[in-house]
């Protein structure tokens, strides 16, 4: 069950002018092939393109990619490594095809290690990574991609398998559990939200102890989605993490969306990952790119 806001608040344009977000300075493109560019490789140029960033192709070795972190010791880590003369040719290919795109400043770069640790050494210095999910294979989505995800901290825009349009950002939906996670991707969707034309805010509701006793300040989305210029068409829902999956999936699929926009739960005890049934749920199911953070 949910219901739906249905007064607007309005920001008069002429007191309060748009203030754009900047976008992301550094993007990051995990590359999967070069021949043709993969998914992840066209849309980190479309997005640096767009928003002036710096852009860096990582190239992850295929026989290191399913890799779970913990089975990879860092001494012998061969992370980043100077492009191979074999390889030079990508290189020059990666960083012409920027270049034409828009993108002033490109770099290149080979990983010889596994994803998580890859994600989580470029994650120190960029603001967004692009990441198609079947860069690995599906037994290895939770384990080894979501522990990058996870363990990275960094927003991550997740295509979905066999992406092969151009990124649209005009429909927008928002799914918000007042968790710092939730909080945490809504105030790095902001650039692409500042695009959107219409933005639908799926509100869980849900406080933490320390917020609901008045420890801690409420963050509100819609209020802070308005003070950025970004006006949402909130809907709350009681549900539980599992039908809140199928909640944000629905609602994409039947209002043709763009950009799911969510936090990413879980924790790990010991050297498992458990995911929240929502992240899980759509990590697994998403077919439209979703950004992620946790």
């Amino acid at each position: 069950m949910h219901t739906e806001r249905s007064e607007s608040v309005r920001i008069d344009s002429a007191a309060n002018p748009v203030a754009p977000v900047a976008g992301p300075s550094d993007v990051l493109a995990l590359v999967t092939s070069t021949s043709p560019w993969s998914p992840a490789a066209v849309a980190g140029i479309s997005l640096a393109a767009r928003w002036g960033s710096n852009l860096t192709g990582c190239f992850v070795d295929p026989s290191t990619r399913m890799l779970h972190g913990a089975d990879v010791e860092p001494t012998v880590l061969g992370l980043l490594v100077e492009p191979p003369i074999a390889d030079a040719d990508a290189h020059a290919a990666f960083s012409a095809l920027a270049q034409a795109s828009g993108v002033a400043e490109a770099m290149w770069a080979v990983s010889s290690t596994g994803i998580a640790e890859t994600l989580r050494h470029l994650g120190a210095w960029h603001d967004l990574a692009v990441i198609e999910r079947d860069i690995v294979e599906a037994s290895g989505l939770l384990d080894i991609l979501g522990e990058a995800i996870l363990g990275s901290q960094l927003p991550c825009l997740i295509l979905p398998p066999r992406w092969n349009r151009e990124l649209s950002f005009e429909r927008v939906v928002i799914g918000c559990n007042g968790s710092i996670e939730s909080i945490r991707a809504i105030h790095a969707a902001l650039p692409f939200l500042q695009m959107a034309k219409q933005v639908i805010l799926i509100d869980g509701d849900v406080r933490g102890s320390n917020t609901a006793d008045g420890r801690l300040p409420h963050f509100d989305p819609f209020i802070y989605l308005l003070r950025h210029h970004v006006t949402a068409r909130p809907q709350y829902i009681r549900a539980s993490s599992d039908l809140a999956g199928d909640i944000l999936l629905k609602k994409a699929h039947d209002a043709q969306i763009d950009l799911l926009v969510m936090g990413a739960y879980g924790h790990s005890p010991m050297r498992e990952r458990v995911f929240g049934g929502a992240t899980r749920r759509v990590l697994e199911e998403a077919d439209i790119p979703v950004l992620m953070q946790h």
